[in-house]
Formats: structure tokens, sequence, C-alpha cells
């Protein structure tokens, strides 16, 4: 489990296909404080640590998790959003966040407001995953808060720390994001469902 505040941002060194998986290598600052087997999420996706030489460590994405995320679309130097899986005991200062990505949307707007960011994304609703204003989100492991609601979109606002320390900053129209909707929010989304059902 993992709480949506990034802890540092890695750099993509190094790609490797194999069959239908994609070994990928990440420098980062944490490095250094890794073992094999631990969980790390990546841009919001949870993927096991598989190999560490000095500050460079490798964790594998197979054929699903490339298929419903956007890391099929990383490329070297790319800036990734990492996080580790919370101790037992930490304060939980974003939100529940599992690191299984629903989906992905696309970043369709980046406004400036006097000294934040707003920014506006689109998604997929056949999934039947839902918004709501005020309610969490979060966006490639970055645990924020809607601020703007549509069946199809939503905005979030960036203050300058989180848009300095994570890949915010790299967004622009077009970037392809993960999203994960906040877990409770999805189990009242099933109930609703199963009580149309009955």
């Amino acid at each position: 489990m993992f709480t949506g505040i990034i802890e540092d941002i890695g750099i993509v060194s190094n790609l490797k296909e194999e069959l239908d998986n994609l070994h990928i290598s990440i420098k980062s600052n944490i490095t250094t404080e890794l073992k094999i087997d631990q969980s790390v999420a990546h841009n919001g996706v949870c993927l096991t640590v598989v190999n560490i030489n000095n500050d460079e460590y490798t964790v594998t994405a197979i054929k699903e998790t490339l298929d419903k995320t956007s890391l099929n679309t990383l490329k070297l130097n790319d800036k990734v959003n990492l996080e580790r899986a919370m101790k037992l005991g930490d304060r939980l200062d974003g939100h529940i966040v599992q690191g299984h990505v629903d989906q992905t949307a696309t970043c369709t707007n980046i406004e400036e407001a006097n000294g934040s960011w707003i920014f506006t994304f689109t998604y997929d609703t056949s999934l039947n995953n839902i918004t709501i204003e005020k309610g969490s989100i979060t966006i490639n492991g970055t645990s924020l808060t809607v601020v703007n609601s549509k069946k199809d979109s939503f905005s979030v606002a960036i203050i300058p720390y989180t848009y300095e320390h994570t890949n915010f900053n790299t967004f622009k129209a077009g970037t392809i994001v993960n999203l994960e909707f906040d877990v409770l929010g999805k189990y009242v989304a099933k109930l609703v469902d199963l009580n149309k059902e009955n």
C-alpha cells in the first residue's frame, strides 16, 4: 500500500524488452535504500525490484501492465515518480493508494493560475470509473484532490512544491498518465451496480 506522496523522481537509464516483458532500469537517490523483492510505485504502478547496481535498480513490467498503463510510453531519460510502500504505523499523508492503475488518461490542458497550475485530463468512461469534486485521485502515483469533475474529465490544482518534486513539470497537452481512482469510491460504485442488478 502507498500514500501517493512522491519520494523521489527517478530517471529511466535503460529499457530492455524480453519477450512480452519490459525491464526498466532507474537511477534514483533512493536506490541505496532499496532491496531485492521490495515494492516501489513507478508513476503509480507497483513493481518489484529485481536487481540493484550502485545507484541504478531494475524492475520488470509484464504485458498486462504495459497494456493497461503508460509505462509502455517510457523513453530513456524520462522522469518517473517514485514511492516505496508505506511502513506500518506511518502517517497517511495522502490517501490509500494500492499501486494498481485503473486506466490511463490524457492531459488536455495546463493553465497557470497565480502561482499554481490547473491540469485537466480526459479519460474513457466505459470502465465506469468516476471522479467527484473534492474527492481523491492518484495521477502518476501522486495523491491529489479533484477540483472540477465532469462525466469524462476532471481537473486538479498543482502547487509549486508538487510541480517541482514530481514529473508534472514534464506534462504537456497529449501526455498520457496513469490513474488510480479512490478505492472507497470504487467500492461504493460497485455496490450501486450490484443494487441495480437486484
